[in-house]
């Protein structure tokens, strides 16, 4: 018989470190910089401080492994920092944790991320993560390397070293990893920092990508999300053995008491219907170790087949729709926005709320025929994999977007050049994988997604109509201002009109159209002799109009044609390099 032997928990992740996020080159950047950056973000919210954050990635050598390049990743942050002696036991052993089984809406939870973010360094470029940390209390900064004890699941700090350091309290971190390095699309860095971005709206980051110059992204709010206390999980969401396995944390305590402090909702008048529907009266006072197998599946079905309170909501955090709208405008110049905050619910006993984010950005050259960009969020955390399977996309896809004006395959995300972006917070997301990059798709979830979607594709819907509208008016009114002077001309010659017939006729046309065609036409030809005066001056100076600065000037026919199509309210236009016609409203038909 061969030898059975057992592995730590370190040596289990190490060997499966797709399971949290490192199956390839590629994810194992972007789950690095993910885990490193929500531990920066959470650190800053506990202690109450308004996040700085520094990101730095670039390209550094070529990589141990095949198709790989060597990449470092920098993120320091302006946080409380953290203490010498936690640095082994933060980054570089796994299930160590301030927020471990806490139900609390933080988006770091089971502390894996980071110190699966060091194995991988570890083994690909065989050193951990070198670290920088100072709180408050420190004189100077401390500056160590971590690497993990796959053995042991225990962090060995090496090379530590005080310094001094410029900031008053905070951390950085550096990776250097074997990897690859995507910017934009589903798995793109600068996907994922848009969307950290965009549901945090409270801070302030400066990042640099590979080459790339360094971009800064202020706060657009002073407020710190202050997230709320640990929610107790509510009993009709476990199974028979998660409920033997909850009670193993609370020791010789009496049933009675286990059942009212390890869950919320349970009062003296639950355990009291809890007897009449099977509970033995016997065991409430007994000690939890002295209860048998037996003993606990009696107390659970007693349990599950008692009508209790639903959790309490007030364990959820919202970004906010004033925030929110705020926040979406630092990602470019918006054409349309419509953002919605649902009111806190339960979903499978579970306190849930949603947030839906509706936006046109016009500096995006996305297409009308290619699907909308989706952009998910759990806890305000980015999910960039994975996105058939997600609870969010499957609501998506069963909303008919056509009632609300866009296009649609069927089963499949609606078509234009929008973005949706959805965020779900709760204590309790019950996610796919550890990796976390998949929330799992229940019918009371999907439904609570369905209503935050639908009540944002009524404003979009409005808004497209109203598009339409002044389009259609607009085609209608050019018609109108092309045909009507030939219209008066031609009736003027039949009745032989008298000129001042014809001119008050003239005069009710423009009336009716509320533009002037003529007027737009004089604008259009003073801004050519400008032009032609520019152009002459600039010969003067030895300027060649060539490739670079060529000017094309509008003929007088062309101005004559142009005229008629000017719309209501506007000027004819001329850019640095062309004299050109520009057909608008003010709004984007």
């Amino acid at each position: 018989m061969s030898k059975i032997t057992k592995s730590s928990t370190a040596e289990y992740f190490a060997k499966n470190l797709q399971q949290v996020g490192f199956s390839s080159p590629l994810k194992a950047v972007l789950t690095t910089l993910k885990e490193a950056v929500d531990n920066s973000l959470d650190a800053c919210e506990s202690a109450g401080i308004l996040p700085d954050l520094l990101v730095e990635i670039s390209k550094v050598g070529a990589g141990s492994t095949k198709n790989t390049d060597l990449i470092r990743i920098v993120v320091e942050d302006n946080g409380p920092g953290i203490e010498g002696e936690d640095l082994a036991k933060v980054y570089g052993e796994y299930l160590a944790s301030s927020k471990f089984g806490r139900g609390q809406c933080s988006r770091g939870q089971q502390g894996i991320g980071i110190s699966a973010a060091t194995t991988w360094a570890q083994m690909t470029n065989a050193r951990g993560v070198s670290v920088v940390s100072k709180t408050k209390k420190m004189r100077k900064a401390i500056s160590a390397q971590v690497d993990v004890d796959i053995k042991s699941n225990t962090g060995v700090l090496k090379n530590k070293e005080t310094l001094d350091w410029d900031r008053e309290h905070g951390t950085r971190v550096e990776f250097v990893l074997d990897g690859r390095i995507q910017l934009n699309g589903d798995g793109g860095l600068l996907t994922y920092i848009e969307g950290t971005i965009l549901v945090n709206p409270h801070m302030t980051i400066t990042y640099k990508l590979t080459d790339a110059d360094f971009v800064t992204v202020t706060r657009v709010s002073t407020d710190v999300p202050k997230v709320p206390e640990a929610s107790l999980p509510h009993p009709h969401t476990f199974k028979l053995g998660e409920f033997i396995t909850h009670s193993t944390l609370f020791g010789k305590t009496t049933l009675s008491k286990f059942l009212k402090t390890g869950f919320s909702r349970i009062s003296d008048q639950s355990i009291s219907d809890f007897v009449k529907k099977g509970l033995p009266k016997g065991l409430l006072e007994k000690p939890l170790t002295a209860l048998s197998e037996e003993d606990f599946k009696k107390v659970f079905q007693a349990v599950q087949n008692t009508d209790l309170m639903a959790p309490s909501t007030k364990s959820v955090l919202t970004v906010g729709e004033e925030a929110l709208s705020k926040s979406i405008t630092r990602l470019g110049e918006i054409d349309f926005f419509a953002v919605v905050t649902r009111k806190p619910t339960i979903c499978d006993f579970k306190p849930v709320v949603v947030e839906v984010a509706l936006a046109r950005f016009k500096d995006r050259n996305q297409q009308n025929d290619s699907p909308v960009t989706l952009l998910r969020f759990a806890n305000r955390v980015p999910l960039q994999f994975d996105k058939s399977g997600c609870a969010i996309t499957w609501a998506i896809e069963s909303v008919n977007w056509k009632a609300y004006g866009l296009g649609q395959p069927k089963d499949s995300l609606p078509l234009g050049p929008y973005i949706f972006a959805v965020s779900i917070v709760s204590p309790f997301i019950k996610f796919k994988n550890a990796s976390k990059e998949t929330i799992d798709a229940s019918e009371e979830l999907v439904a609570e997604i369905r209503l935050a979607l639908i009540q944002a594709g009524q404003k979009l819907s409005r808004h497209i109509k109203k598009e339409v509208k002044e389009a259609d008016l607009e085609r209608k009114l050019a018609h109108i201002e092309q045909f009507g002077p030939i219209l008066v001309e031609g009736l003027a010659r039949i009745i032989n009109a008298p000129e001042s017939r014809k001119k008050r006729a003239e005069e009710g046309l423009k009336k009716l159209l509320g533009r002037d065609s003529e007027d737009a036409m004089a604008d259009l030809e003073a801004a050519e002799s400008k032009l032609l005066e520019q152009k002459k001056r600039d010969k003067k100076k030895g300027i060649a109009h060539g490739d670079e600065e060529e000017i094309d000037v509008i003929s007088s026919s062309d101005l004559v044609e142009e005229a008629s199509e000017v719309p209501q309210g506007t000027k004819k236009t001329t850019t640095k390099k062309t004299v050109t016609t520009k057909k608008t409203t003010g709004k984007k038909a």
